[in-house]
């Protein structure tokens, strides 16, 4: 990764961990000038940091004013997970600051389906890793996840890689991003899987979450089906329809 990557990372970190400790008593940040200075940085850096918080629906510009923390993220943290350049789930998900332990339920290589190739902007002779796997948070079960990854773009995935954060490793392999997902959200009765994976009863639902991920130059990455207990199905957006 970069050096400049590891600087703008470590300023977004530990600026979102002092709003998270309340040190900015009046809601309001210093000015680029003065985070450059204490921070021991260049301000392009401090630009940068500061543009993923305020993507990431943490902070807001208020021209003329200055920059302000985003009050609904003081009241429900656990709805803005999203952590440096990837939408991981292991990055993402956390639950009172726990992260996901995953257990490998399949791994295998298929050739891509019809439906897949479509999606993946595959050729029909071309194969992709199909990978199932459950997190758990503290021990309860929270997801069941089957992901399909076109082999040609990271031919050295393994079965023990995909017991941690795919995301990540495609990151620090490769130093390519998944920044961007196309998602479906929904409600549905659970089936006998979800019931037994998920400790559901049968009267229980379950959350689907479907789609595509993408890496920063737009190549789908990975198709995802998700099944999630109805206890931790929750979604949260920031929608910024003016763009500086």
């Amino acid at each position: 990764m970069p050096m400049a990557d590891l600087v703008y990372q470590h300023v977004m970190r530990d600026l979102k961990t002092r709003i998270r400790h309340g040190e900015f008593k009046t809601k309001k940040l210093p000015d680029e000038r003065s985070l450059s200075e204490s921070y021991q940085v260049s301000r392009s850096t401090i630009k940068r940091a500061m543009g993923v918080l305020v993507d990431q629906g943490i902070i807001f510009k208020k021209r003329g004013s200055g920059t302000f923390i985003n009050p609904l993220y003081l009241k429900d943290q656990s709805a803005f997970r999203y952590e440096g350049k990837n939408l991981g789930i292991t990055d993402s998900f956390q639950i009172d600051g726990e992260r996901p332990k995953i257990k490998l339920l399949d791994y295998q290589v298929i050739r891509a389906t019809p439906e897949l190739q479509q999606d993946l902007f595959l050729k029909e002779d071309e194969f992709v890793y199909q990978i199932k796997r459950l997190r758990s948070v503290d021990d309860q079960p929270v997801i069941i996840e089957t992901g399909y990854i076109p082999i040609k773009i990271v031919p050295t995935l393994t079965a023990e890689v995909v017991q941690s954060s795919i995301f990540n490793y495609i990151q620090e392999a490769q130093g390519r991003a998944v920044n961007k997902s196309f998602l479906s959200i929904r409600a549905q009765p659970s089936n006998a899987e979800d019931q037994d994976l998920l400790a559901l009863a049968p009267n229980e639902p379950v959350g689907v979450m479907e789609g595509i991920f993408f890496l920063d130059d737009g190549t789908p990455f990975e198709v995802s089906n998700m099944h999630l207990h109805y206890k931790y199905l929750k979604y949260g957006t920031f929608v910024n329809l003016n763009e500086d």
